[in-house]
């Protein structure tokens, strides 16, 4: 294989940022994103021989750009620059942007698909497709080719470790996790890009693989819309950027191809089919599950240290299954300054306090699981004056009774696993000496008063069997109406997953491209 130097300087590697004319590109098949739904099509298409072009919005970065200071690289490594929220600004959105997409950015944690989240989309959302056997060996390949393995107790950080001992004293079910890496260096700095190439990426693996076999990639070119003529895709209509990302160059991008695929991630795939008036069902951008998240910090008499170590590997999913109720998991954050900042309440001596403290708190969250109530509907992606993607995701009362109960769960491992005190993170915030549910539950539960945040997006372009609720096929994900489009990232998910995201994009997606390769 081409050593990843070679391939960012590769003559099928072009920078849009630096042309100074117009493009007009024909090929085979283009591919919208180069994150994980993107990078495994591409990957297995060229290494079939078909003609492949990549288009990517975001840069293309390497572990040299990874200086592991957030000022220089959150603006360009996330939707604008990490500022990306729900249009009411109740969540704070984290997703990526650049070549390898939000897996550049993600902790790493890898989790198959849970077996009674596909039989619920066959039950209740006719998704009718596949079996879960079906994915069985694209997951087997994926955890081959990224060195997916589940870590031992010993491995785990301070952050990692409270959290599996409180649960453990309260004989709740955790585990460690899987994580995609080779040779980790313990940086703890994955979520701004990994320094030392340890990461599984798709920037360091399925995206070179797929340049190595022939595939173009063409980066800081966005995607605007798709001309479409009897049914049928007939070119893409793109813009190139400057090398910063922020502006239109003034130079565009026309493709032609056979067929298109589209895998922009949870919010950009449906904004580019309503940019194309491709919502004849008026089901695109509907249903957009976020997993919201509330989090925790428990102060320790022992350092913590919660900016080393891996990020994230051990979680709970003793409150998955609820019944009646929203179910939630819980992980570990890491505490990188700038993002902690962000989400500290307070002012002046009281924020400089608790940030000066960091080293002996742990950062807990609860990881909510939308989609499976009528009552948490999920969000509706629509579009900015601007033709970018505008997300209203309603955080209804059972959101927030979840939030509520998840927040008390929080602070009872905390002190389970030895926290001297434990904070929520309102405005002002609850801080107990000892669990005080009627504190947590008297605090103010409403937006702006503590931060929500989402790192896995997915929905917005369901898969289904009936073309009047969904977007694409079950069986192939091809889009129902367009002959020649299909959809092949997580915004397929007619619910969200109950775990981090990554892995079930890798093994639907290697399960449908494979038999979109059936189809030539």
């Amino acid at each position: 294989m081409t050593t990843l130097a070679l391939i960012r300087s590769s003559p099928n590697v072009t920078d849009g940022s630096a042309q100074a004319a117009d493009l007009e590109l024909k090929v085979d098949v283009c591919i919208i994103g180069s994150g994980a739904g993107g990078a495994v099509t591409a990957a297995k298409l060229a290494a079939a021989g078909v003609e492949v072009l990549i288009l990517e919005e975001g840069g293309y970065y390497t572990s040299q750009d990874f200086t592991m200071r957030e000022r220089d690289v959150v603006a360009k490594l996330y939707q604008e620059g990490m500022t990306r929220a729900t249009a009411d600004a109740g969540i704070t959105i984290l997703q990526g942007r650049a070549v390898g997409g939000t897996t550049v950015v993600n902790w790493t944690t890898s989790f198959r698909t849970p077996e009674d989240v596909v039989a619920h989309w066959k039950e209740k959302h006719h998704v009718g497709g596949f079996a879960y056997a079906d994915l069985t060996p694209h997951y087997d390949a994926i955890e081959r080719r990224l060195a997916i393995a589940k870590v031992e107790y010993a491995s785990l950080n301070q952050n990692n470790k409270t959290l599996y001992d409180g649960c453990k004293k309260l004989n709740w079910d955790v585990d460690t996790l899987k994580r995609n890496v080779f040779a980790c260096m313990q940086t703890g700095m994955c979520g701004l890009g990994c320094p030392v190439n340890a990461k599984r990426s798709m920037l360091v693996t399925l995206i070179p693989d797929a340049i190595d076999a022939g595939a173009k990639l063409l980066f800081r070119a966005r995607a605007d819309r798709f001309e479409v003529e009897a049914g049928e895709i007939k070119r893409l209509k793109g813009t190139l950027l400057d090398a910063e990302g922020k502006k239109p160059t003034g130079k565009s991008v026309t493709v032609t191809a056979k067929r298109f695929i589209v895998s922009g991630g949870a919010l950009n795939s449906p904004a580019l089919l309503l940019r194309s008036d491709l919502n004849d069902n008026g089901r695109v951008g509907l249903r957009t599950f976020l997993h919201p998240v509330v989090g925790s910090a428990g102060v320790y008499d022992f350092a913590i240290d919660p900016f080393r170590g891996a990020p994230q590997s051990a979680a709970s999913h003793h409150f998955a299954h609820r019944k009646d109720d929203v179910g939630f998991f819980l992980e570990a954050a890491p505490w990188y300054p700038s993002v902690a900042a962000g989400a500290v309440p307070g002012f002046g001596k009281s924020h400089e306090d608790v940030m000066n403290g960091a080293a002996k708190q742990a950062l807990h969250i609860a990881i909510t699981i939308d989609g499976f109530h009528d009552d948490v509907p999920g969000g509706r992606v629509t579009l900015r004056p601007s033709g970018a993607p505008l997300l209203d995701y309603p955080i209804t009362p059972k959101l927030w009774d979840t939030f509520r109960f998840a927040q008390k769960r929080l602070a009872e491992v905390q002190f389970a696993s030895g926290a001297k005190s434990v904070s929520t993170l309102h405005d002002p915030p609850v801080v107990m000496a000892t669990l005080q549910e009627a504190a947590i539950d008297a605090a103010r539960w409403e937006i702006g008063s503590v931060p929500v945040f989402t790192a896995h997006q997915m929905g917005g372009c369901a898969m289904g069997d009936d073309p009047k609720s969904s977007v694409v096929r079950s069986e192939d994900l091809r889009h129902h109406t367009i002959k020649n489009l299909w959809v092949m990232d997580g915004s397929v998910f007619p619910t969200s997953l109950g775990v981090n995201p990554q892995e079930s994009i890798y093994g639907l997606v290697g399960l449908m491209s494979s038999r979109f390769l059936a189809q030539k």
